[in-house]
């Protein structure tokens, strides 16, 4: 390390990679931005600049080398992944790597290896778990005010259209993956359980003009089911609503009820002739989670400087990968299936 800090590499400089390097540029004790990775130059370049630094490769090869790398933060496409972990495990390199984990869960347990085996922190950006309204509200699961959790529902829903690629269910693994798996993450760890069955339903509704070349394709999903202590679940999903970015969270206990989640964009309502009484809704995953993306990122160096374990591990997204797939096959199937 540089004087002590922390030198860390973005791989991937899209919308969710620059959140975690502009982090790390100034806002994170003990670390700091050393270079940026991006396939497109032009990308690499522009990232550097933002970040105020020199350094920009082309190649995430070329951070394996980098001796004043000491950690990466991927956030490149998902089938990538893999690759890019194993390669920086063994380089040495401590990795913080996006959701989804992986494209499948044998190659999470590669990755999981990879890092036990080199002896290198390996974190996984579920930031639910980091933010403050859902760490609250687990404390107070754990704590009994609303008696036994009974229920615990849970929605993502995106506003944008989906990218071409993510028709495709082979590269993507659906909105279950590329939206909810920050559910399967969330529910799992405020009922401190494992699922036992799962039954997901899906349909394309706002997509229809990709329906004949992509008759997998969903841009909804519903999945439900039971914990092995009991505790039910349900969660949605859904891509393109236009309305604006929806993430929401209740859970019902047998003596109370918690809701987590925020939908006013702003702190103010509007009451107009023409449009009666309106309320701006949050547009961005980036607003909403804002301080949590900070606090998660934080935590990575933390575990780092201090040699303790990540609050979100290879083994948490792993198990998110897991239940996709299986949410994937009881759509194709159209049956629950118990794992």
């Amino acid at each position: 390390m540089k004087n002590g800090r922390i030198g860390v590499c973005l791989i991937g400089a899209g919308r969710a990679g620059m959140i975690h390097a502009n982090n790390f540029k100034n806002k994170v004790n003990g670390a700091y931005m050393a270079a940026v990775v991006d396939v497109v130059e032009d990308a690499a370049k522009a990232a550097a600049k933002e970040l105020e630094i020199t350094k920009y490769y082309t190649d995430y090869k070329e951070v394996l080398k980098d001796d004043e790398i000491d950690a990466v933060v991927v956030v490149s496409p998902t089938n990538l992944h893999k690759d890019i972990v194993i390669d920086c495990a063994r380089a040495g390199k401590h990795i913080f790597c996006e959701k989804p984990m992986a494209m499948n869960s044998q190659e999470c347990e590669e990755m999981e290896a990879a890092a036990k085996e080199n002896n290198v922190k390996l974190q996984i950006g579920f930031m639910r778990r980091h933010d403050a309204s859902f760490i609250q509200a687990k404390e107070v699961i754990d704590s009994g005010v609303i008696g036994d959790v009974v229920l615990i529902r849970s929605n993502t829903r995106g506003p944008s259209k989906p990218r071409p690629w993510m028709y495709d269910i082979k590269k993507s693994n659906g909105v279950l993956a590329e939206l909810n798996s920050h559910d399967i993450d969330c529910v799992r760890w405020l009922a401190g359980s494992e699922m036992k069955s799962v039954y997901a339903i899906a349909g394309n509704y706002r997509n229809r003009e990709v329906a004949e070349e992509y008759p997998d394709y969903y841009d909804s999903v519903v999945m439900t089911g039971v914990f092995e202590n009991g505790i039910q679940y349900s969660i949605d999903g859904a891509a393109y609503v236009q309305y604006g970015y929806d993430a929401k969270v209740e859970v019902v206990g047998t003596k109370g009820v918690i809701h987590i989640g925020k939908e006013n964009g702003s702190n103010y309502t509007v009451a107009a002739p023409q449009s009666g009484i309106s309320t701006p809704y949050i547009n961005s995953w980036m607003t909403l989670f804002k301080d949590a993306y900070l606090a998660e990122d934080i935590g990575f160096a933390e575990c780092i400087l201090n040699d303790t374990d990540p609050k979100v591990t290879g083994h948490d997204g792993k198990m998110a990968v897991k239940i996709v797939e299986i949410g994937n096959q009881s759509i194709a199937e159209k049956r629950i299936i118990e794992l």
